[in-house]
Order: C-alpha cells, then sequence, then structure tokens
C-alpha cells in the first residue's frame, strides 16, 4: 500500500511539473506571443487624463489620452522608458463643429467630440512584447479588435518615437 501511495504521488507530481514547465497555449514552439492586444482593459474610462489630440486631414479625430496609475507616475516623474504594467488607452472621436455652442459665440469656432471612432490602446510588457519594443498595441472599432494586417502598421510608426519609448503624446500638465 505505502508503495502504491508513494507512486501515486511520484506520477501526481510529474503531471503538476509538466503542466508548469509546458510552453502556453499557442506558444508550443516557443514564438514569443502576438504584438497585439485582443482584448480591452478593464476600468479604462476611469483613468487619469494625459492629454488631448487632434488629428487633421482625412482623419479629422479629436482624441483623450488617457494612462493607467503606472503611466502618469512614470509621465509625472519623467521616467522612460516606461515600466512594465503602463497603459495609455487613446479615445477618439469624429472632430465635428458645435452648433450649440456657435450660437453663443456668434460665429463657427467651437468643434467638439462627435461619434466615437476606435479606441488604441499601448500595453508595456517589456518580456511578452519583446519584438516590439515591450510594448503590445492595440485598436478596437465596435468593441472588436483590428485584425492582423490592419495591426501590423502599429510599430513600423511608434519606432518612429524611439526617443520617448515608442510613444507620441507628452504629458499635458
Amino acid at each position: 500500500m505505502r508503495r502504491f501511495t508513494f507512486l501515486l504521488i511520484a506520477v501526481a507530481t510529474m503531471a503538476g511539473l509538466v503542466t508548469l514547465i509546458a510552453p502556453a497555449p499557442g506558444h508550443a514552439d516557443g514564438q514569443p506571443s502576438s504584438p497585439f492586444v485582443t482584448e480591452i482593459p478593464q476600468g479604462y474610462r476611469d483613468w487619469s487624463w494625459i492629454s488631448s489630440a487632434h488629428e487633421a486631414g482625412n482623419l479629422n479625430s479629436l482624441g483623450a489620452v488617457l494612462g493607467n496609475d503606472v503611466a502618469i507616475k512614470a509621465y509625472r516623474e519623467g521616467k522612460l522608458p516606461f515600466p512594465d504594467g503602463t497603459i495609455i488607452a487613446a479615445l477618439h472621436y469624429r472632430y465635428v463643429a458645435s452648433e450649440e455652442n456657435n450660437k453663443v459665440f456668434g460665429q463657427a469656432q467651437s468643434f467638439v467630440p462627435g461619434p466615437p471612432t476606435n479606441i488604441q490602446f499601448m500595453v508595456k510588457d517589456s518580456t511578452k512584447y519583446a519584438a516590439t519594443g515591450g510594448w503590445g498595441f492595440a485598436h478596437f472599432a465596435d468593441g472588436k479588435p483590428g485584425d492582423a494586417a490592419f495591426m501590423k502598421s502599429c510599430f513600423p510608426c511608434h519606432q518612429k518615437a524611439n526617443a520617448t519609448d515608442l510613444v507620441f503624446t507628452h504629458y499635458a500638465r
């Protein structure tokens, strides 16, 4: 009976070890994970404001750039590179004239966010996203993540901001 119990414990221990050291699903070949974030981070609407953005031309967009507590602390301290755990969100809206405000001002001068267009995220994890400068990128339109073909342009574009750890937005104090 003792031998059987010992054998049973040994088998259970080996199974546990194999489970712990086995590659994660989708990473059986040891390749790094995708640089694309496919889930919207919880609670992002309650994050602190970093800055606003206006993109003219074909985008015609107003954006609110928000950061989680890790991002805000790094921005305030001027810390580069950003630490792991930093998440930056960009909420984009169509840029539209405010007829209501313009009536008050007596001329066309007020613009406000119109319909939402997309939400973008940058998630800092220097191990998980090592192949893309430590950042995972996300784009959501109508709650659905962008496909891989669409997302391939994120990292090459952000590499142009290498001096600021691939982040375009500066903290507006």
